[in-house]
């Protein structure tokens, strides 16, 4: 159980360094980070009956997905890409 606690917790510095390295697509991803991240957080509460080890991966998804929804917003993070 610790070990799938660990696990969601990595899930956070995971979503800040996928934020940082890919901070123009931010922007231009908006919905399909957004889409990612509702379609992860509705099948993890369908399959919190069935499965935990599906639930953690859709529970890492939905979290690593969140955190880049958050950073769109900050202004330091989410750069427009030059065209």
């Amino acid at each position: 159980m610790i070990y799938y606690l660990l696990t969601l917790l990595l899930s956070i510095p995971t979503g800040f360094i996928i934020a940082k390295l890919a901070h123009d697509e931010l922007i231009d991803g908006f919905t399909y980070i957004k889409l990612l991240f509702e379609v992860s957080f509705i099948l993890m509460a369908i399959f919190s009956f069935y499965d935990e080890i599906i639930t953690l991966s859709l529970g890492f998804i939905c979290i690593v997905s969140y955190v880049s929804l958050l950073k769109r917003y900050d202004k330091r993070w989410a750069v427009e890409r030059r065209r």
